[in-house]
């Protein structure tokens, strides 16, 4: 059973093939992507307050950017909303306008 703010078993296998460190990519396989994409989703405010479960917050971090800086957020990202489910939408709440 996944944690509060992990990936379920559904979610992850949505973006698990649009991940690099497969086996089938070239160079060195991933050392447990699931985990490693769970971390900037449990929600802290910083980095460092991140739960020893993941990893040291410092090399996640850097992997993080890595992928940021390669596209790999961007990708999974498109991939999610040309097939969404429309289970639920979020607006972010710089959209949203209100009468005095």
């Amino acid at each position: 059973m996944a944690k509060r703010y992990e990936l379920t078993t559904t979610q992850w296998a949505r973006i698990e093939g649009l991940l690099p460190g497969k086996a089938s990519d070239p160079g060195p396989t991933g050392t447990d992507n699931r985990t490693f994409v769970n971390a900037p989703c449990f929600g802290c405010a910083r980095w460092s307050d991140m739960p020893e479960r993941y990893g040291k917050f410092k090399t996640v971090h850097k992997r993080f950017t890595r992928w940021a800086a390669k596209g790999v957020w961007e990708r999974v990202f498109d991939s999610l909303i040309r097939d969404r489910d429309k289970d639920y939408l979020m607006i972010d709440s710089t959209i949203v306008r209100a009468h005095q």
